[in-house]
């Protein structure tokens, strides 16, 4: 027969912890979120359209919008293959490499923006031979998307790597034995392992694309209505102290992010649903 301290929770003072944490929570999310809504709710409709649907507001959207879905795409391929390659390889430099991942997270974001201008400037190491090729890289939305790839892969890699590593070496050869090929073997037995987190990687940084801001400034240009991005024009209203109509523009990219994240859930739990079935 169990005592009575034995039927306690695995972490003491759970009650105590909890509180903790929904206190944490409450003032670091919950109160500035709520304080940005408040704000956007005392517009009144009217006014809140009228801002966040302004033609400059319009073309941060669609700047935004479409370099974070070309970021998007680049983690994706470039991200699964890379993780592919450290999980699956051994050569010389790896461990490196592996380290090397997480520079973005750890390297300011404007230390990352003045680096990328340095190599894709017109006099840069790679901006002189590209230019004249036609390929202009900074003060474009081409940067931006490049800027935001580069703050945001981490996110595909550190999600794809651990499912990878997990996946049962045994099952490979049994396929292999019997006749599957090495496309076969990726496609009904890897990816299906890989493909919640893949999405889930993908998400994440879909959703800190829409938010980067300081890799941007220095790449971007920042002009109006060619390579002016959400963030920015938040940082403009902020900056000259229109809080209402930067809480409006945050609630929109607030917006957005979670529709992207229910989306991916529902994603991953019809995925779920369909394995379990099959």
């Amino acid at each position: 027969m169990f005592s009575r301290s034995s039927q306690r929770g695995i972490l003491p003072g759970f009650g105590l912890t909890l509180g903790v944490t929904l206190l944490y929570f409450v003032i670091i999310v919950a109160l500035p979120l709520l304080a940005m809504l408040y704000k956007s709710i005392n517009l009144g409709w009217a006014d809140f359209w009228s801002i966040v649907s302004s033609e400059r507001a319009v073309a941060t959207y669609r700047i935004t919008i479409g370099a974070a879905a070309l970021a998007t795409v680049l983690n994706a391929i470039f991200g699964v293959l890379l993780a592919w390659v450290l999980v699956r390889y051994d050569f010389p430099g790896r461990r490196l490499l592996d380290a090397a991942v997480d520079l973005p997270f750890a390297l300011p974001t404007a230390v990352a923006g003045l680096a990328l201008v340095t190599v894709f400037s017109s006099n840069g190491w790679f901006g002189q031979y590209l230019e004249p090729l036609g390929v202009k890289v900074a003060y474009t939305p081409l940067g931006i998307a490049l800027a935001m790839t580069f703050t945001s892969i981490p996110f595909v890699i550190r999600t794809v790597q651990p499912v990878l590593e997990d996946v049962a070496a045994d099952v490979e050869e049994a396929a292999r034995s019997l006749g599957a090929t090495n496309w076969q073997i990726f496609a009904r037995i890897i990816w299906p392992a890989i493909f919640p987190a893949f999405i889930a990687g993908c998400s994440l940084s879909f959703a800190r694309s829409l938010g980067e801001f300081g890799a941007i400034v220095f790449i971007s240009g920042n002009l109006p209505f060619e390579t002016e991005v959400m963030s920015l024009l938040v940082f403009i209203r902020l900056d000259e102290y229109d809080y209402p109509a930067a809480a409006a523009l945050a609630t929109v990219m607030l917006v957005t992010a979670f529709v992207m994240l229910f989306v991916t859930n529902s994603i991953q739990a019809w995925q779920l649903r369909y394995a379990d079935r099959n």
